[in-house]
């Protein structure tokens, strides 16, 4: 069998160069459109709506702000740094309410072109969010007059009746601290802030845009899906129709470090569609295809036009790779070739897309050729990043605090909007539907909690082949008539004390199910390990933070690490996840600075060697 040999380095040279060549575009999303933009960032009215009271006194038609806000940015830091106090101190509910005027962009044709709208898109805000644009109540495509959800861009179409030479758009944002709403590691009224806990970060939080976009068109929403045997890419597309007729999908497909301006694969699709919206699948050959790995990250550049009947073409364009990912025995492939993953935890919290960038750089640096973005909405730009540096990325749906039927209601939500907007990546390959059973307390007990996330599971399997999905992230995994429903046997294991440590790996690696971890790591019906999945230890070490022990001083804690990482290659186990990149809040166990210089050296984390050491090393051990 072929193994990959991790090289994960990068130089400063490189940093720099991809820097300087990547990700011009300033939007957060991953599709680019041929079109012009005006991006409504920079400074806003702001006040705060502490009675609720604003719509029933018509605030979108006119009201007196007493203060301002720059935009992107939570209400919590427009609060700090307007001095506001409420009584409650953002304990329970918050409202917001923004507003700012705009010149009516110039369209094509003194702004009546039969085939153009203008679209308003926010990167990500909430967790309500209702949008007026002159006193008028919009809508969004998917025809919400409020947007649910904190993590994820959503759009609304602007009739041309209701614009004016000066419009004035008014935004109302209210969040709570809800414990059955997905939030992560914000806290909530059944997690208070403070240690592994969290200051909410809500609001305006991404950046928000108008953009000219075609009648008909495809959404900025491609799915990726290779067959790496076959040379075949499956793409799935989204087109939005105003008129219906017959229209022909082409799509041209380049090699993204070719020279030449010739497309590898040109190829087209007629088809009838109808007004509204659907979904279309269509499968590509590409000959000779480029393999994607954190190794070798060839990616390539697709340009899909949607062509009416009378040869007019709205584009989109966006980059993927070709890549597959599988859980088989004890060990992780990817494209064939079993990876030892050597991960670490990453909690971006409020930092910006420039900051995530050189923690991204950073992880590179430490030997990392995975990093778990922890039940966390992100720029998207992060996976455009991860991509280009070649970083497997680990995605987890923002967790809810509580387990009931709207919790889990909630939490599909997230997840679907996650989806559809995060398949084109090659870099993401695993996703966590729960972490720690937050959100799924009664997992152990609950037969309706475990069947949601058995379907959630199955559901992906389906629809998203190209990743692999963890059902709950570090024990209390579920059986069903004693197969497991997660693609990772994920482990989180905590200790200072080296020898504890070598205990806790022994009884993993031997199928001991209770007393490895915090809680048992396996609910519902009775497993048995037979080396039959891949055991990741998704989380360890954590040294430096008060609760998990370890020592503090950075010379000291790298020695631990490495001699953590070495009883860990020592066995078989296909990856772990280290504790974590950053500092937040009162979390001090990061191994690397917020502006992204190393408080360790350069390959800390790297499994020099990879699978083909630790099968050594196992057999060694028999």
């Amino acid at each position: 069998m072929e193994h990959t040999h991790p090289n994960y380095g990068l130089t400063k040279s490189q940093e720099e160069q991809y820097a300087e060549e990547t990700f011009v575009d300033p939007l957060p999303r991953a599709v680019l459109r041929s079109n012009s933009f005006m991006l409504l960032d920079g400074e806003w009215r702001f006040a705060l709506d502490t009675d609720d009271t604003g719509i029933l006194k018509s605030w979108h038609l006119g009201h007196q702000y007493e203060h301002t806000a720059n935009w992107p940015g939570s209400i919590e830091d427009h609060m700090e740094k307007a001095k506001i106090h409420t009584d409650s101190g953002w304990r329970d509910k918050i409202v917001a309410w923004y507003e700012r005027e705009f010149p009516l962009p110039e369209l094509e044709n003194g702004n009546g072109h039969p085939h153009s709208l203008l679209q308003l898109t926010f990167g990500a805000c909430g967790y309500e969010t209702r949008v007026w644009l002159n006193g008028i109540l919009l809508r969004t495509i998917e025809g919400e007059e409020m947007h649910v959800g904190e993590y994820t861009s959503f759009s609304y179409e602007l009739d041309p009746s209701m614009l004016r030479p000066v419009n004035r758009l008014t935004v109302r944002i209210a969040d709570t601290m809800d414990a059955e709403i997905p939030r992560g590691k914000q806290e909530s009224h059944v997690y208070k802030r403070g240690g592994i806990w969290y200051q909410t970060y809500t609001g305006a939080v991404r950046s928000i845009w108008l953009e000219t976009v075609e009648r008909n068109r495809l959404r900025s929403r491609v799915g990726v899906v290779s067959s790496i045997e076959d040379n075949l890419i499956r793409f799935n597309f989204t087109t939005r129709i105003h008129d219906p007729g017959r229209y022909t999908l082409r799509l041209k497909i380049y090699y993204r470090k070719q020279s030449e301006n010739e497309p590898v694969v040109v190829d087209e699709f007629p088809f009838f569609l109808e007004a509204g919206e659907k979904r279309q699948r269509v499968v590509v050959e590409i000959p000779n295809a480029k393999l994607w790995s954190p190794e070798e990250p060839n990616l390539y550049r697709l340009k899909a036009e949607l062509i009416d009947a009378d040869g007019y073409s709205a584009e989109i364009e966006t980059h993927f790779g070709i890549r597959k990912i599988e859980s088989r025995g004890a060990w992780v492939y990817l494209n064939n070739k079993k990876i030892y993953l050597d991960g670490i935890l990453y909690q971006p919290a409020a930092a910006t897309y420039e900051e995530i960038k050189k923690h991204m750089f950073a992880m590179k640096r430490l030997g990392c050729n995975l990093v778990r973005i922890h039940i966390a909405g992100v720029d998207p730009r992060i996976y455009k990043l991860a991509d280009r540096l070649g970083m497997l990325l680990w995605v987890e749906v923002p967790s809810p605090h509580s387990s009931t039927q709207r919790s889990r209601a909630a939490h599909r939500d997230e997840l679907m909007r996650m989806l559809v907007l995060i398949g084109t990546h090659p870099s993401v390959v695993i996703w966590s539907l729960y972490n720690e059973d937050w959100g799924a307390q009664d997992i152990a007990t609950n037969p309706d909690t475990r069947q949601y996330i058995m379907d959630m599971y199955h559901y992906l399997q389906l629809a998203y082949p190209q990743f692999l999905v963890v059902d709950n992230d570090g024990w209390q995994h579920i059986s069903y008539e004693g197969r497991l429903k997660t693609d990772l046997f994920t482990v989180h294991l905590y200790t200072p004390e080296i020898t504890r440590w070598r205990e806790m790996l022994d009884s993993l690696v031997n199928g001991q199910l209770e007393g490895v971890a915090a809680f048992p790591l396996v609910v519902g019906d009775p497993f048995f390990y037979r080396k039959q999945v891949p055991l990741i230890v998704s989380e360890w070490g954590g040294f430096g933070f008060a609760d998990y022990g370890g020592p503090n001083d950075d010379e000291a804690r790298t020695e631990q690490i490495r001699l953590y990482k070495e009883e860990l290659r020592k066995r078989l186990i296909a990856g772990d996840v280290y504790t974590q990149a950053t500092n937040i809040e009162d979390e001090r166990n990061g191994l690397l600075e917020w502006n992204g210089d190393l408080k360790v050296p350069e390959g800390l984390l790297n499994s020099s060697g990879g699978v083909e050491n630790i099968e050594q090393g196992t057999r060694n051990e028999e």
